[in-house]
């Protein structure tokens, strides 16, 4: 029970899309990896001195856990912007009629 027509078909993705997205996916890289930059800075210059071990611990854990997440969050949206801007190259290249699935 769905309220399209058989006939009726969404309209495919063009090539501006992609090269939107990308462009998108790689300023975000570039705005996060500053924040990578600075937050490694901020943790190497304000160093945690706890008197308990266990406190210095999951300081030190949770300082990890920050960082990575920047740089993950780097990685992932430079991982997509290249895979779209791949996809938009490929896009241009294409014939119109030949369907990638």
């Amino acid at each position: 029970m769905s309220d399209s027509k058989p006939g009726s078909e969404q309209p495919r993705k063009g090539p501006l899309s992609f090269l939107s997205g990308s462009i998108t996916s790689l300023a975000l890289a570039w705005l996060t990896f500053g924040l990578s930059k600075r937050m490694v800075i901020y943790f190497a210059t304000h160093s945690s001195s706890f008197s308990s071990a266990i406190a210095q611990n999951i300081a030190s854990a949770m300082k990890t856990l920050f960082i990575g997440m920047c740089f993950l969050a780097t990685f992932s949206f430079a991982f997509i912007g290249l895979g779209l801007f791949v996809v938009f190259l490929r896009s241009l290249f294409m014939k119109e009629g030949v369907d990638a699935a």
